[in-house]
């Protein structure tokens, strides 16, 4: 039969999975998949607190290391593997939703490094999606493998399955007949069968898995299997320059950008606006002293957050300003000074947002969220910084995004790693210790974690009797509570188990003979009533 032009035969569509070639999900990647089954079911199903999970975060790296160890960047490796350390002695001394959380995106890294891929943020999601892909091509692997095996054949010297399945099946078929052709043995048996059926009924009544456990089972073998054999073997999308350093004559051959004046326009103005707020900014706030009654809050608190949010839109701003044909353009150099000098400005603008926030803690101490302040900030700034870098190497979008994404993972990173309550603890004990008596309004109102508590200790001895006497009863308050959770932890067993408590409580117990007085309730919640009111004029 003769083709009409351009007409081209009928071709059958190839197997998404069946490729020829070696297989992609190794056998010694499925022993692995299935001790990360075993470890998630005793960690995560069975398990009942934080332990078990800062546990995970150290042996799962391991097991996919042993199961896939191919990076392209061995320093992208060490640097989520020390994070992932570092998340997993928080979690073991005081855990929490967050640093939990973390820990699993950063196992998602970990594996998407083993596959040679670097972890950026956008990417590592999209990693962590196609697990579900790619578990389905692992484990179809599996069963397509399973269905077309072939017995090996004596002569190859192959160790058959059959070589043990006949004889153990031959042994229970006749050995079934034999009990069942003598009434002794049939009721010798009878009887401790119906035992061992007892007992094995009894055992997963109490003991055996349930069904949604055999679907976290499958949950977790799949996921794992995808992340152990990604289908992304390369990057999502691949970085680029606009131009290489020194190619001026190429760009300058560049047809105009439409926006130039427009973005010119724009630049000059905000130049202009920045300069008179810097002004006003430094004459009001830096070169003053603050009278009585002085807002704090207005200023320092809300005040900092929109000169924060303030400095991310300039951010934006910028990186949209120096796109596409904008780097191309031949009057670049001249839109570039006046983004250097807005830059000066911003930069001076972030001293003025650290300086709010200084103003802040110096009124009545630090809190969390004032950590919170401070790293928000400095992610912001070193964000304003990455701009700069792709304004001055002409590297494009991808490349910032993926940098401003390990710069806001960076600093939740942080505060979730970071011992928050005892810093913070630290700071207000001190202030307070110097005759500051502001800060203590941070132990009244703020909840403190078990670490934090120990840093108030000191304070038992504070020259300040109403500050003493409500320490007192508050860590007295907080022992009891201690001994309660701590016992609780110990039913819910190893899994549960966390560091700080124990500490808190030791340390506590040793000063028992000083908190004896506030055992009583009643007793210790009229003095933590007079503590808080006392507190609350720093508020």
């Amino acid at each position: 039969m003769n083709e009409t032009p351009g007409s081209h035969p009928a071709e059958p569509l190839a197997p998404i999975f069946d490729e020829p070639g070696p297989p992609k999900f190794q056998p010694r990647q499925r022993v692995i998949v299935l001790l990360i089954a075993v470890l998630c079911d005793v960690v995560i199903y069975r398990g009942n607190g934080f332990a078990g999970l800062s546990l995970l975060f150290v042996v799962a790296p391991i097991l996919f290391c042993i199961g896939k160890f191919n990076p392209a960047r061995i320093g992208d490796l060490t640097v989520v593997a020390v994070m992932l350390i570092l998340l997993s002695v928080r979690l073991l001394w005081y855990g929490s939703v967050l640093p939990a959380a973390l820990g699993f995106a950063l196992l998602a890294a970990f594996a998407m490094t083993l596959s040679g891929l670097r972890p950026f943020v956008l990417e590592t999601m999209v990693f962590a999606a196609q697990t579900i892909a790619s578990g389905y091509a692992g484990l179809n692997e599996v069963w397509q493998s399973t269905r077309s095996a072939k017995v090996p054949s004596s002569k190859s010297g192959c160790f058959s399955v059959l070589a043990i399945a006949l004889p153990l099946g031959a042994f229970l078929a006749f050995g079934s007949l034999f009990i069942l052709a003598n009434p002794d043995l049939m009721s010798y048996f009878g009887d401790r069968m119906e035992w061992l059926s007892t007992a094995l009924r009894e055992w997963f009544v109490k003991h055996g898995p349930r069904p949604t456990e055999v679907l976290f089972w499958i949950a977790v073998i799949w996921i794992s299997t995808g992340a152990l054999c990604p289908l992304l073997e390369d990057g999502l999308v691949g970085t680029t320059r606009y131009r290489e350093r020194g190619d001026e004559t190429a760009r300058k051959d560049e047809s105009s950008a439409e926006l130039y004046t427009p973005f010119r326009n724009m630049l000059l103005t905000v130049i202009a606006l920045f300069a008179v707020y810097l002004v006003f900014e430094f004459k009001t706030l830096w070169f003053r002293v603050f009278p009585e009654g002085y807002h704090y809050s207005g200023y320092a608190h809300e005040g900092a957050f929109w000169l924060t949010v303030a400095l991310g839109l300039a951010t934006v701003v910028l990186s949209l300003v120096f796109r596409a044909k904008m780097l191309k353009d031949a009057r670049q150099p001249g839109l570039r000074r006046l983004a250097w000098i807005w830059s000066a400005q911003n930069l001076l603008l972030a001293l003025a947002v650290y300086h709010r926030l200084l103003i802040y803690v110096g009124f009545n101490g630090m809190t969390r969220m004032r950590v919170v302040g401070f790293l928000g900030i400095s992610a912001v700034i070193v964000g304003f910084l990455l701009v700069l870098r792709k304004i001055a190497t002409d590297r494009d979008f991808v490349w910032l995004i993926r940098r401003q994404m390990w710069t806001l993972f960076v600093a939740v990173y942080l505060f979730a790693a970071m011992p928050v309550d005892v810093i913070v603890m630290q700071y207000n004990v001190r202030r307070i210790l110097n005759g500051d008596p502001a800060p203590c309004v941070q132990i009244s109102v703020h909840p403190i974690d078990p670490d934090g508590v120990i840093p108030l200790i000191p304070l038992l001895d504070c020259e300040n009797a109403t500050i003493r006497e409500g320490l007192r009863a508050l860590l007295a308050e907080r022992l009891e509570r201690g001994k309660q959770h701590v016992q609780q932890r110990e039913q819910q067993g190893w899994t549960a188990f966390q560091w700080a408590d124990r500490l808190m409580l030791e340390k506590l117990a040793s000063e028992k003979a000083r908190l004896a007085k506030y055992a009583e309730s009643d007793t210790r919640k009229r003095v933590l009533e007079q503590f808080h009111k006392y507190a609350y004029q720093w508020y």
